[in-house]
């Protein structure tokens, strides 16, 4: 549900994002996301930061949001990132890749950036809440994976190539990231398997 979610963030963000704002993508990849929100706002002077670690995706997303002046796309590592106050802040599937060490720290720094009444944009893979939920989101997954067309082997791989980098919390742990980084009004926008969309607003 790539296109949906992206679709998605673009109608939300026409509740937090007027003239002056300031947005965030963080862990943008290739910027299509920016792209889209640029040309949805292009009657709006809003400001949009992109970040991402990876060099070669900050390359393909500054060449793809070119001409877009008022989009900027920054390679830089979100744990020492410094944030300036936003309206809208947009996570896709980042912060399962950041050390559950740094994580808290990351969110606090995300809420105290948002603007009063600014919006936090959040999607994760989770975890399920036992394990019997967990056998069973997995194997969902897997035959979902098999339907795309995806070899048995394939996905063997890519789960190995993800230890030790991918760690997802279930919804009560992101919940509790984000209530601890003082966010008291959530809710869920998207659910899909092991799949969440969280929006939370300051």
């Amino acid at each position: 549900f790539y296109e949906t979610s992206h679709e998605l963030g673009v109608s939300i963000s026409d509740f937090f994002l007027g003239d002056g704002s300031v947005c965030y993508d963080l862990g943008c990849s290739t910027g299509s996301l920016l792209d889209r929100l640029a040309k949805h706002h292009h009657n709006k002077r809003v400001q949009f930061i992109g970040i991402d670690l990876e060099a070669e995706m900050v390359n393909y997303a500054q060449t793809l949001c070119q001409n877009h002046s008022n989009v900027e796309v920054r390679c830089e590592s979100l744990i020492d990132l410094e944030l300036e106050k936003a309206d809208l802040i947009l996570a896709y599937y980042t912060m399962q890749f950041i050390k559950p060490k740094h994580r808290q720290a990351l969110f606090h720094r995300i809420y105290e950036a948002l603007n009063w009444g600014g919006g936090f944009l959040l999607f994760e893979k989770v975890r399920s809440p036992d394990a019997r939920f967990q056998d069973m989101m997995t194997t969902l997954y897997a035959d979902y994976k098999l339907d795309q067309g995806y070899s048995g082997n394939e996905i063997v791989a890519k789960n190995r190539s993800l230890k030790g980098i991918l760690e997802p919390f279930s919804r009560a742990g992101n919940m509790g990231l984000l209530e601890r980084a003082g966010f008291v009004d959530i809710t869920t926008v998207m659910k899909y398997i092991c799949f969440e969309g969280f929006l939370a607003i300051k």
